[in-house]
């Protein structure tokens, strides 16, 4: 077994490189609709993406904590099951950005925490009282997301029929930036808490002082931070040109809505530390506001493979992480 120290560290490597993957592909969630409307270049909406993912996974613990201390008993709660999560989210959330699809990474990285601690434990590690409201908000969320993208859509309409395209244009342009960056914070606040939460894990394994979660230590929350920042600064291009592009045409006042939408419902659950996926809020409300032109205004084919690809996520991630954990028991 290597010492405890250096598997300490090994996690919080690894925690980086997870921060630098998640901001690589859900970059698309905050600035691929501002890119793909035109409002800002793709270097300037990057750069307001960076600054305000940094000031969301700067801001509150909340979501940390429930993954860090709430989904596993603590008897599972070790280096090798946060290792192999690591590694098996770091994989998928690599390949499917490759491949442009957006995914959650949080809940990525939350089935193979299961299926890791399962690996090293057994079936009874999981808390369901709080896996499932984890699992709920899988459903949930992109429900939301598409409805509320639809209303918002729906109720500019009725508010600027009398107004001319260009005066539209003109308002929404602001107002996107604005939007944009309330997406960017808000992703920050939720999937920016997950790499906290696993090098809390890890530090709270290796001190085995429990009271280290009511202080978070600054340098964690600056690392966290600074990972998912500089993965949202290196841009998920294919991603990008999924949401801003393939899905539906979209203008302006249509950025504005789904970025809205998208953004107040993962502001409620980050408050209420529910991890919500950012990829699923933003795509359907895509969707949804597409869908108030009309429904083939909708790419649904596209659609539906990043649908399949939220559902394999879970079972594939899980599988992962089983693996790695047992392989890594089997060595040390």
């Amino acid at each position: 077994m290597p010492d405890a120290y250096w598997l300490l560290v090994i996690v919080i490597a690894l925690s980086v490189g997870f921060g630098v993957v998640n901001g690589f592909n859900d970059a698309a969630n905050a600035i691929a609709t501002v890119i793909g409307t035109r409002v800002l270049s793709p270097r300037n909406a990057i750069i307001l993406a960076t600054v305000f993912n940094f000031v969301g996974s700067a801001t509150g613990l909340q979501v940390a904590k429930t993954i860090g201390k709430g989904i596993l008993i603590p008897e599972a709660v070790t280096y090798q099951t946060a290792i192999a999560a690591l590694v098996s989210v770091i994989i998928w959330g690599t390949l499917t950005t490759l491949r442009g699809l957006p995914i959650s990474l949080h809940h990525g990285f939350i089935a193979g925490l299961v299926g890791a601690g399962i690996a090293m434990v057994g079936s009874g590690v999981v808390v369901w009282s709080v896996m499932w409201r984890v699992l709920s908000a899988v459903l949930i969320a992109p429900a939301l997301g598409f409805v509320g993208g639809f209303i918002i859509m729906v109720a500019l309409y009725w508010l600027l029929r009398h107004s001319s395209p260009s005066s539209v244009r003109g308002l929404f342009g602001n107002l996107q930036i604005l939007s944009s960056s309330f997406v960017s914070y808000t992703h920050g606040l939720n999937d920016g808490q997950m790499a906290i939460a696993v090098m809390m894990m890890a530090l709270v394994t290796y001190s085995g002082d429990a009271g280290l979660w009511e202080h978070v230590p600054w340098w964690v929350i600056f690392l966290a931070a600074s990972s998912i920042s500089f993965g949202t600064a290196a841009g998920g291009w294919q991603v990008i040109k999924t949401l801003g592009v393939k899905i539906t045409v979209l203008r302006p006042v249509h950025g504005f809505a789904a970025e809205t939408a998208a953004a107040i419902i993962i502001q409620v659950a980050s408050l209420l530390g529910i991890p919500v996926s950012t990829t699923h809020c933003i795509t359907a409300s895509i969707m949804g506001v597409g869908a108030t032109r009309r429904l083939s205004a909708v790419r649904w084919g596209l659609a539906g493979n990043i649908v399949f690809t939220w559902i394999i996520t879970f079972p594939l991630c899980g599988g992962l992480g089983y693996l790695f954990a047992w392989l890594l028991r089997m060595v040390f």
